[in-house]
């Protein structure tokens, strides 16, 4: 059967993906969405796996969202809302923490607590950090230029960024490469003495992400986590109430709302092309579906190498898409608990349960589990960014029970001999016995708990290898370089073909920008009206 009424078809619904369709529905166009599970999201997602309870079972935390497209498809008004956290803080193994509150004289104090010369030095830091924030953001949402075109469009693009730039003072520009290059510990190094407060710190450029705190190029994966807001607060993290559901959901929502459609258990297996364009897809049971405009949401790597013909795509993109480096090294557990565990280091009523927390408090200990990445097998002292959400969100578990989110680096893509249930039950105990060092009740509060190693991420979400970004954030594999030269600019190798996922700019995490992006580059071909935000208004 074939059907040749669409506009557009756009391959995955993951929250780019939907974000891409509805700009474009939004535009006028006759937008079909295709997803090969029973549900929408993709990684955005919430399920209830457990009688009960609602787990975020894969992304998490939401404040990436850019407040521009939040705006632009009036997502409050279709449901999402996203609540700031308050808090995060590291427990340390002498039985002490460190806390990082999310009011300034508290932060002082607790600073000062550890270390009087890093209060002072944190003022500095986050003054630093928040400058390259401002610069990043404002491109966030602006298509790459291609450094090897002469087309005023490209070339008015590179005055922008030039003029970001000069903005800055000559000693400025050279910290800001100096940065770009930089590890983390290093970086924080030029700042902070205490231990935990490194480590602490650190944590944010290693999510995601196959590099350790010494690895170069960390420090800008730390920018790239501080760079969203909540409200304005820039810098500030936070979730959806009702999960990260919510926020597909409302996008969904908006999408069908401007006339978009959605077909769930429809498995792309192949965009079809004719004569150097692409003119719809082939499913996996068989039924193809035209339309004048196909949109990739799979990672460049199975856009190429799965979804396309070979002899569709110039040899030399094939070679890129094959190294192109997309390694995993995140796991994750979703708990239910049957109470709120306690932390005897902290104090009673402690707002810090409220944010995240850690469990790693040197930086040598974050190494050492980088080192256990690298010899394919999980960590024995994970790193692990942990939050109850319940304790904002009472939709999520049943009254006086809580549910808790667990990401944990370093998982790796496949570990010695490959992976299998039981060794995905052993990771996961790893896990909690580490937990359960800092909470004597935690065990006994357990009721269910889901693994999800780097195995279960690529064959239920399409997450190749795992890897959460699709692509890791290095230099190499940023701007007009992501995910390869030539290709920065959300259009394939054929006519009517593009690609709005996080293998392209600005990179991965819940932000919905590469989404954005694409669908304005989509709509000036066709000469439509531009329905996305382009213009960064900063705070």
């Amino acid at each position: 059967m074939t059907q040749k009424n669409y506009d557009a078809i756009v391959i995955g619904a993951g929250h780019n993906g939907l974000t891409n369709a509805a700009f474009l529905a939004k535009s006028g166009l006759r937008t079909l969405v295709l997803e090969k599970n029973p549900y929408t999201g993709g990684a955005t997602v919430s399920r209830e796996l457990h009688e009960g309870w609602k787990y975020s079972n894969c992304s998490y935390v939401c404040s990436l969202f850019r407040p521009e497209i939040y705006n632009a498809l009036d997502l409050g008004r279709h449901g999402l809302k996203v609540i700031p956290l308050v808090a995060s803080m590291t427990f340390k193994q002498d039985g002490d923490y460190f806390g990082s509150y999310s009011d300034p004289n508290v932060r002082r104090r607790e600073l000062m607590r550890h270390s009087p010369r890093d209060a002072d030095a944190a003022i500095r830091f986050d003054t630093d950090v928040m400058r390259w924030c401002r610069l990043i953001r404002g491109f966030l949402l602006r298509t790459p230029p291609d450094p090897g075109s002469f087309r005023p469009r490209d070339a008015f693009e590179f005055a922008y960024l030039l003029k970001k730039f000069y903005e800055l003072s000559e000693a400025q520009i050279y910290e800001f490469i100096r940065f770009f290059t930089m590890s983390i510990a290093e970086y924080l190094e030029n700042y902070f003495e205490n231990e935990a407060i490194l480590a602490h710190y650190s944590g944010g450029s290693i999510i995601g992400t196959g590099l350790g705190v010494y690895s170069p190029g960390t420090a800008y994966v730390l920018l790239h986590h501080a760079m969203g807001d909540v409200d304005g607060n820039v810098g500030a993290w936070g979730f959806a109430r009702g999960g990260m559901g919510a926020v597909s959901g409302a996008i969904a929502s908006a999408f069908k709302g401007y006339g978009g459609e959605i077909r769930t258990d429809a498995e792309v297996a192949q965009i079809l092309v004719s004569g150097r364009r692409a003119t719809g897809v082939r499913l996996a049971s068989g039924e193809e579906i035209s339309a004048k405009v196909v949109v990739s949401n799979l990672d460049a790597k199975r856009t190429f190498l799965n979804v396309m013909d070979e002899k569709d795509v110039p040899p030399a993109v094939l070679e890129r898409a094959r190294h192109f480096k997309i390694r995993g090294s995140s796991g994750k557990l979703n708990i239910a608990l049957d109470g709120m565990p306690t932390f005897p280091a902290l104090p009673k009523d402690s707002p810090l349960t409220l944010g995240h927390m850690h469990f790693t408090d040197t930086l040598e200990r974050l190494e050492r589990a980088y080192d256990d990445w690298k010899d394919d097998r999980w960590s024995a002292d994970p790193y692990t960014d942990t939050l109850i959400p319940s304790q904002y969100d009472p939709t999520i578990a049943p009254p006086g029970k809580h549910m808790m989110s667990v990401f944990v680096q370093y998982c790796p893509v496949e570990p010695e001999g490959g992976w299998t249930d039981e060794k995905r039950d052993q990771f996961g105990q790893t896990v909690i016995d580490q937990i359960a060092d800092y909470s004597p009740d935690f065990k006994d509060l357990l009721l269910h708990a889901e693994v999800r190693t780097p195995r279960e991420l690529e064959n239920e979400v399409g997450l190749t290898e795992g890897n959460i970004f699709q692509g890791e954030l290095t230099f190499d594999q940023l701007l007009f370089n992501r995910p390869f030269p030539g290709y920065a600019q959300y259009r394939g190798p054929v006519k009517g073909m593009y690609l709005c996922g996080s293998s392209n700019h600005p990179g991965g995490g819940v932000m919905g920008a590469p989404g954005a992006n694409a669908a304005r580059e989509i709509l000036r071909d066709l000469k439509r009206p531009d329905t996305t935000p382009e213009e960064f208004s900063d705070d």
